[in-house]
């Protein structure tokens, strides 16, 4: 095909509205601050980050058939992502997301990803009739899988088939949703991407360190973990050891989209032939970036 994508991100595409502010805030807070519009979502930042170090996202997810829907689609065109195997209903809505962002960090947030989860495995037609893959040729390129999908949908990823060529890199949507990667773990399929509290939540235990806590989830079944820790070490884990690194310090601006940011940043530098220490920094240093204002690079 001649839109053929690099990799597909498989998740939540939607709308961002996040209220930012620079004052510290607590339970009840009225503040100034602005209120902003954007492509969110998991697989959505996802596919942004992979865009701007060169390759060509494509997007499997539910968006509407409402104005919400068709801008969202437009601005993914812009950015030259591959749109063509979106499933559009007719009744259910575009996704949205609410988060308030204060000095102190994220102070709190809301998923509205129900379409995505009402469409269900109807996201993934393409990979079955032909248009991507089909049960004779599985496909065999990069994958990023998010948490907000039910944990009916992520068993059968971790199961199916249809995705036993892929190379897949998963990330939970919020620690809320941890453990739906559960499946991944008892089937040793694909590569994790959580931070502390999530690998606690996935292994219920907890850690002091990334390291503890990456190789606690390749012990768990893991083909593959990466843990960050905020400003402390991230520690990458296979079976045959671990790579840690220490991020720079930098002053945070921002936090929604940084771990999806870290996430893209490593796929991109392992897809362009990185070593896993390589990789780990390039990613570390595209979330530093990031978090303190700019964009991944």
């Amino acid at each position: 095909m001649a839109h053929d994508p690099d990799i597909l991100c498989i998740g939540s595409v939607l709308w961002d509205v996040i209220g930012r502010t620079q004052v510290h805030m607590r339970k009840g807070g009225d503040v100034p601050g602005r209120i902003i519009r954007l492509p969110g979502g998991v697989a959505m930042n996802i596919a942004m980050t992979l865009s701007r170090f060169g390759l060509r996202p494509g997007l499997l997810t539910a968006i509407g058939r409402d104005r919400e829907g068709e801008e969202l689609l437009a601005a993914a065109r812009g950015m030259n992502m591959v749109t063509d195997h979106v499933y559009r209903s007719d009744d259910l809505p575009t996704d949205q997301y609410m988060a308030i962002e204060g000095a102190n960090g994220l102070v709190a947030a809301i998923a509205d990803a129900h379409s995505l989860e009402a469409a269900g495995d109807r996201i993934l037609r393409p990979l079955a009739n032909g248009m991507l893959a089909s049960p004779e040729a599985p496909y065999p390129g990069l994958i990023a899988l998010d948490g907000n999908l039910t944990l009916a949908l992520l068993e059968k990823i971790a199961t199916d088939p249809l995705f036993a060529r892929a190379d897949l890199r998963v990330a939970p949507a919020s620690p809320g949703k941890a453990t739906r990667l559960l499946p991944f773990l008892t089937h040793g399929r694909g590569m994790l991407y959580v931070n502390l509290e999530e690998a606690g939540l996935l292994c219920e235990a907890a850690f002091e360190t990334s390291e503890e806590a990456a190789k606690a989830l390749v012990r768990r079944g893991a083909e593959r973990a990466l843990v960050t820790d905020g400003g402390n070490p991230a520690s990458d884990a296979t079976a045959q050891g671990v790579v840690s690194q220490t991020p720079q310090e930098v002053l945070v601006t921002r936090v929604t989209g940084a771990g999806d940011t870290f996430m893209a940043a490593h796929i991109a530098a392992e897809a362009s032939g990185s070593d896993r220490a390589q990789a780990l920094d390039r990613a570390l240093t595209a979330a530093a970036h990031y978090v303190s204002g700019g964009d991944a690079k």
